[in-house]
């Protein structure tokens, strides 16, 4: 018969976990204590004037390779490039506003055009009208003259 089953490898496994954990924390936790006290040790003895010299000459040093110019111009062009953005957004506002306009416009003038046609088209009628009626009243009055 099969003694290692998954099922026994697994039980078997998590009790080797539950048994090691505790000593492994343990372990960790001594090293830490360790270290703390030889670092305070440590930590009480002064730098040397030859150190602090170097330290002070590394943090210079530092300061003088970084790309001060570079990154004021990186600034410079980022908003130069937002500058442009609102430009060119504000440009878009008015061309869409001018567009609008235009049609706007372009509408006005069809419904004026066609009321001016309409009106155009009602003066002619009453101008024939009007023509009729004197021409009407010149023959009533010629013919009551003939008579």
């Amino acid at each position: 018969m099969r003694v290692l089953s998954y099922k026994n490898a697994t039980i078997a496994l998590c009790f080797f976990n539950l048994v090691a954990t505790p000593f492994l924390l343990l372990r960790g936790h001594a090293s830490l204590s360790h270290r703390r006290l030889s670092s305070s040790s440590s930590s009480s003895r002064h730098l040397s004037s030859a150190q602090l010299k170097y330290i002070w000459e590394s943090e210079e040093l530092r300061r003088v390779m970084e790309p001060v110019d570079l990154i004021k111009r990186i600034k410079e062009i980022e908003r130069e490039a937002y500058a442009d953005a609102d430009v060119e957004t504000e440009n878009a506002e008015k061309q869409t506003a001018a567009v609008d306009l235009s049609k706007r416009l372009q509408d006005m003038r069809a419904v004026n055009e066609a009321n001016s046609q309409k009106a155009l088209e009602e003066w002619r009628k009453r101008k024939i009208e009007r023509a009729r009626q004197r021409e009407i009243g010149k023959n009533g009055t010629v013919s009551g003259v003939k008579s």
